[in-house]
């Protein structure tokens, strides 16, 4: 039995998790929740930084800080294992609802390769600016920047099933509405 993968693509800080978390509680079938953070957490620790791992460079954009990532060799090949991951989980049977910052196209048309004869369905989230780097600023765990860095390239040239912004909307909400425009069953309490 092959299962279903969504794939919630966006911003540092637009939401993602926090809707992955509540469509897993509304959703009539199960989901797994595959977290790129707890992907990013699997790398050596001494390839942050390192040109071979993931590096993080501080630039200024009209006077506002931005952080630029670099991706080396390894984490690509970690990113890569990511998408085989995810497609092996559905081919065993498990839905998937993958968490991720898609840098480029190409990372979309690496899912589309890894995950051939799964279901597969694209979802954008969307927040403007500046209410990303408010989020960035409150959450106290990203680097300040990373949102403005990441704003203009993570939904270039990606096709999408459906998109949502999640400025004024709760995590729920969200989840029931990327449910319905997928045809995903949820409990209705």
């Amino acid at each position: 039995m092959t299962a279903r993968v969504i794939v919630l693509n966006g911003v540092g800080s637009a939401g993602k998790t926090s809707a992955a978390r509540a469509f897993q509680r509304i959703a009539v079938d199960p989901f797994l929740h595959v977290s790129g953070d707890a992907f990013l957490d699997m790398i050596a620790p001494q390839m942050w930084g390192d040109e071979r791992g993931i590096v993080f460079r501080r630039l200024e954009e009209g006077g506002t800080p931005s952080i630029e990532i670099e991706m080396g060799i390894e984490l690509e090949r970690l990113m890569e294992g990511m998408r085989a991951s995810v497609a092996a989980l559905a081919k065993a049977g498990n839905n998937c609802l993958v968490d991720d910052v898609m840098l480029s196209a190409t990372d979309q048309q690496s899912y589309l390769d890894t995950c051939r004869n799964v279901p597969i369905d694209f979802v954008a989230i969307h927040a403007p600016l500046d209410i990303l780097e408010e989020r960035e600023r409150k959450r106290g765990d990203r680097l300040i920047g990373l949102s403005r860095w990441q704003f203009p390239r993570v939904h270039q040239g990606i096709k999408y099933d459906f998109e949502i912004d999640t400025a004024n909307k709760g995590p729920e909400e969200v989840a029931r509405e990327i449910a319905s425009s997928l045809n995903v069953p949820v409990n209705n309490s």
